[in-house]
């Protein structure tokens, strides 16, 4: 699409990742998180996907790659998800039919697209970004909070395994997605030492709302993507586009797990929610169009609104997210909008020269959903565990029982268990995971004993050089 005569351009990154969940745990805390993401989430947009980033997180590939995870993937959703939707047709009330019929045939849609992709839920992914519709970005092994990390190897541990691992499956242009758009002054250069051409952050704290419109040159080469919170808080604040009462309730379920009633009361109809999601499509695209006209005219230069979301956002928590987002692909010419990957917006944006503040994109903007008192000793504890591995290291721990220790830390320095553990959406399992982890890390580093076969496939391309060089 040509640049003249349209209001701006707009860069969707979405931001896809899943913890380590792989073999601990099901039902309600484990894989079928994973599954229900790849069935109602990574499938159907991917399927859509186009002139966009995604963003995928080693950690969810590693799960992805593994044979006996798509085994199980492949048996939940025809057992678990298409099989509950049969049961239940002939039993829910006779309203909620239509519901229970449209989540029978959005299963059975997924089904066929996953035998498309010869049962690998990673392939869709590589598909798309072999057929140019996305581009596709790395992020750290096992989305730790990086600031929080206790040391300069700890970071590069992160990073290199990531990028490494991305690189392997994907190739690698330079995007790198921050966990949590976790930021610190001084990170971009370790980030420019490990060859990361952009990445995005929040300044929305920090900065004047429409300067989030522009990317900003960083003096260690990388240049920052500030996302675009104000377009970003349209669809994710408590009032915001999942929340309109024609939508499917999340846990609006019937006993098998079949969504059936909506948002406003009464049951769900499958119609009238995609009516509302093109209609609420519209309202995005003019309103971005809006502020695009509103940063040229008042900065004399083009707009670039990075719009950034979780992935999972969209089917998985939003039943209509997908609907949604192919109606605001295919509605962007119209409303005067250019869609842009990331690389091609870098490649036409010049980045303004202006001080970035340490941010996150978590509750205030700071690090505290993650370090805050409720959970600081989940971000201690890694950082002790961090600086305890270090230690025998020095004192010549090698071998497997050094590649064992460094999986475990990597597995506890997740930044999903303190925010899990913080917003008690999990019981105890996060708290579980999280010192679990680190108990095995002190047992790799004290005795002699095999890898627990649930940390199979975590960090394939893990590099220990971070942790060994001088």
């Amino acid at each position: 699409m040509d640049r003249e005569g349209t209001a701006g351009d707009l860069a969707i990154v979405l931001h896809s990742h899943m913890p380590y969940v792989e073999g601990f745990g099901t039902y309600p805390f484990g894989e079928e998180w994973l599954f229900d993401a790849v069935i109602r989430s990574y499938l159907p947009v991917l399927e859509a996907a186009r002139d966009l980033t995604m963003t995928v997180t080693p950690v969810l590939a590693d799960q992805l790659e593994d044979a006996g995870a798509a085994e199980r993937l492949r048996r939940f959703l025809v057992e678990w998800r298409i099989g509950a939707a049969e049961a239940d047709l002939p039993q829910v009330p006779e309203e909620c039919r239509a519901a229970c019929e449209g989540e029978r045939q959005r299963y059975a849609h997924a089904l066929e697209l996953l035998e498309a992709a010869g049962g690998d839920p990673l392939v869709p992914f590589q598909r798309a970004a072999a057929e140019g519709r996305v581009a596709l970005a790395a992020s750290a092994a096992t989305h730790a909070v990086l600031p929080l990390l206790a040391t300069a190897e700890g970071v590069r541990l992160q990073l290199e395994t990531g990028i490494r691992s991305h690189r392997r499956r994907f190739g690698w242009d330079g995007g790198l997605w921050l966990p949590e758009c976790a930021y610190v002054p001084g990170l971009e250069d370790e980030l420019a030492a490990q060859g990361v051409r952009w990445f995005c952050v929040d300044q929305s704290r920090h900065a004047e709302p429409l300067e989030a419109l522009g990317p900003v040159a960083t003096g260690a080469g990388p240049t920052a993507l500030p996302i675009d919170w104000e377009a970003i808080s349209w669809l994710w604040s408590l009032g915001g586009y999942p929340s309109d009462p024609a939508h499917a309730q999340f846990a609006g379920k019937s006993l098998r797990g079949i969504r059936i009633w909506r948002v406003g009361g009464g049951a769900y109809d499958p119609d009238a929610a995609a009516a509302a999601a093109r209609r609420q499509a519209g309202e995005f695209l003019a309103a971005a169009a809006e502020r695009l006209r509103a940063y040229a005219e008042s900065r004399g230069r083009r707009g670039l609104l990075v719009f950034a979301i979780d992935t999972e956002l969209l089917g998985h928590w939003w039943s209509e997210g997908p609907i949604w987002l192919r109606s605001v692909l295919e509605g962007a010419e119209a409303a005067g909008i250019r869609l842009l990957t990331v690389p091609q917006a870098l490649a036409e944006h010049e980045p303004v020269s202006r001080p970035l503040h340490a941010s996150t994109w978590g509750e205030d903007k700071d690090l505290g959903t993650w370090d805050s008192p409720p959970v600081a000793d989940l971000a201690w504890g890694a950082r002790r565990m961090e600086l305890r591995l270090l230690r025998a290291v020095s004192g010549g721990l090698r071998g497997e029982r050094l590649e064992r220790a460094a999986r475990e830390l990597l597995a506890a320095q997740s930044s999903d268990w303190a925010f899990l553990d913080q917003r008690k959406q999990a019981g105890d399992y996060a708290y579980q995971r999280a010192t679990d982890h680190s108990r095995a890390l002190l047992e790799a580093i004290d005795c002699d004993r095999p890898i627990d076969p649930r940390m199979r496939s975590l960090a394939p391309d893990l590099s220990l050089a971070p942790l060994l060089e001088p």
